[in-house]
């Protein structure tokens, strides 16, 4: 039976799930409801549900005087708990999202446009707005209005895009400039053998976008060409709903962490020349992937919202 859980206690869940693991916690480690509250940034009510959900599952247990402790393997989860980790944390975001990509949404809208759209209230439309706005694609106009920024929204667009990647980020790796951080370092890759390592099963399409446009920010922001990290960052804003669209596809994700582990490995030992040429041929891979998508294979009805 599937656990009726709300937005916050689903992400405290998947949070604390995916903490575990990433720290390869031992069994019998003690986790503070407090601690965990506050590596997920919430109050501790959705941490003490989804602790409680972990206890009926075998995998955590709870004494009065001591509190919570591991208890077993966190990889081996009953269902129920496995359907909760594979959904999105704001399912009304990514609605939003999709009704942008599919042209529901014009290019401005209002936010009663965007209630009746989408058949929520105002208060709710009004916090995923924020997000967008937060995430680069959309802005606040005069009044209830917002306006939604250009996205890469063809294969065409997608093209022109790695095209420009392709000139920006081998060529900073080989700048005289090129200056790595190895705690950022450390910390990429970390994260990149979490995900080749089976961490890419529980992970949301927000999660995995956001993995990867670090790998690729961090590394441009180390070529110390402040243009360079700053037109990489605006692509990433640009086709953020397409990869959120995108990666619900069977995508080599395991293949991807592999690639920046080679990439991170070569930096590291100060073989720039070798990291630029994996750097461009990831890049390249990754654009005759998309030339083969169906993401863009389905197009949608003309807006709905046309003024």
């Amino acid at each position: 039976m599937t656990l009726d859980l709300t937005t916050s206690q689903r992400k405290a869940l998947r949070e604390i799930v995916n903490y575990v693991r990433r720290e390869r916690i031992a069994i019998g480690t003690h986790l503070p409801e407090w601690t965990l509250a506050k590596l997920i940034g919430t109050s501790r009510s959705p941490v003490k549900v989804a602790l409680e959900c972990l206890v009926d599952a075998g995998v955590m247990r709870y004494d009065r005087n001591r509190g919570y402790h591991l208890d077993s393997d966190m990889h081996d989860l009953p269902q129920s708990l496995k359907v909760h980790l594979q959904e999105v944390d704001d399912p009304l975001y990514l609605r939003l999202a999709e009704a942008r990509f599919d042209g529901q949404v014009p290019d401005s809208a209002t936010e009663a446009d965007l209630t009746r759209l989408l058949d929520v209230s105002r208060a709710e439309i009004g916090r995923v707005l924020s997000r967008a706005q937060s995430e680069g694609w959309a802005e606040k106009e005069v009044g209830y209005g917002w306006r939604f920024l250009p996205m890469i929204d063809s294969l065409e667009a997608y093209d022109d895009m790695y095209s420009l990647r392709l000139a920006i980020e081998p060529a900073g790796i080989l700048s005289p400039r090129f200056n790595p951080n190895i705690e950022q370092l450390h910390a990429l890759r970390h994260e990149q053998q979490l995900i080749l390592d089976g961490g890419y099963q529980t992970m949301t399409s927000i999660e995995r976008f956001e993995s990867n446009a670090r790998f690729h920010e961090t590394i441009a922001h180390w070529s110390g060409n402040r243009f360079a990290l700053q037109t990489l960052r605006r692509l990433d804003q640009m086709r953020r709903l397409a990869e959120y669209r995108q990666a619900r596809h069977d995508l080599p994700r395991q293949a991807l962490a592999r690639e920046h582990l080679d990439i991170l490995a070569a930096i590291e030992v100060g073989d720039n020349l070798l990291a630029a040429s994996l750097m461009r041929q990831h890049i390249e891979a990754a654009r005759r992937k998309k030339a083969v998508s169906s993401v863009f294979e389905h197009p949608q009805p003309a807006a709905l919202l046309a003024h």
